[in-house]
């Protein structure tokens, strides 16, 4: 069973099930789930290979998908899912292949299509780092500087570093195994006919026009919502307002 961090009691209305995307955790998902529990029940799980959950020698979406099906069915009752980038795809396979424990469905930057930028890099730079030097977080921010593209993301993926234990909560050679899998999408027959939202970042290139016939075929209710000024970390970027947009849709 994935490790999930509950926050918020049961109301009448569906629970919010939260899954991250690569690299991240429930725990980057706090701020966001403590605000919305003033609605009810919010429950953000740690992915396979990441974080408190489980590691396992796949890291397919149809595994995700069925590992958020189990989470759901056993807390029992009616839950919405929010899902970003990986976590996103994770999501839409669980609302296609068990659309009877998805009731309504948040996707946050991602499409179901396949990617052509692979994240291995980022791999090779966490894997480069020394743990046994490491005697804080910026001991390792200070090698992964030298390795990452993007200064930004350093501090993002320091989160998942356990200083205390020397070691990376990720299952890295597993997520370099399964990239493709990762970057792509599965071939799934049939849609979902629920009720569900496309919100993007209005800076991010993640969901182009020319994926909405795709979205549409696979999700014929999709309704879609762009932020202005946030990238594909949407939520981080632009915390308050990615909240209001998730609030005022679940309505």
């Amino acid at each position: 069973m994935l490790n999930c961090i509950e926050h918020g009691q049961p109301t009448d209305r569906p629970g919010l099930l939260i899954a991250h995307g690569l690299y991240g955790s429930a725990r980057n998902w706090g701020v966001i789930a403590r605000r919305l529990s003033d609605r009810g029940r919010v429950l953000a799980v740690d992915m396979r290979n990441h974080a408190g959950s489980p590691w396992f020698d796949t890291h397919s979406y149809h595994d995700m998908a069925a590992d958020l099906a189990e989470v759901i069915a056993a807390q029992g009752g009616d839950w919405d899912v929010l899902g970003h980038s990986m976590g996103g795809k994770a999501a839409m396979v669980l609302a296609l292949t068990r659309p009877d424990l998805v009731n309504r469905l948040i996707v946050a930057d991602i499409a179901p299509v396949a990617y052509d930028h692979s994240q291995i890099q980022y791999i090779e730079a966490m894997k480069s780092v020394d743990v046994s030097r490491v005697e804080r977080r910026s001991d390792a921010g200070a090698q992964l500087m030298q390795r990452v593209d993007d200064p930004a993301l350093v501090p993002f993926f320091l989160q998942a570093l356990d200083v205390k234990q020397k070691r990376w909560t990720l299952n890295l050679d597993t997520l370099a195994r399964e990239m493709p899998k990762i970057l792509g999408f599965p071939d799934i027959a049939g849609s979902y006919e629920g009720k569900c939202l496309f919100l993007t970042g209005a800076k991010s290139g993640y969901v182009r026009p020319e994926h909405r016939a795709r979205i549409k075929a696979l999700f014929p209710n999709a309704q879609f919502a762009r932020i202005p000024g946030a990238g594909h970390w949407l939520h981080a970027d632009r915390p308050r307002e990615f909240e209001a947009a998730v609030r005022a849709w679940l309505g």
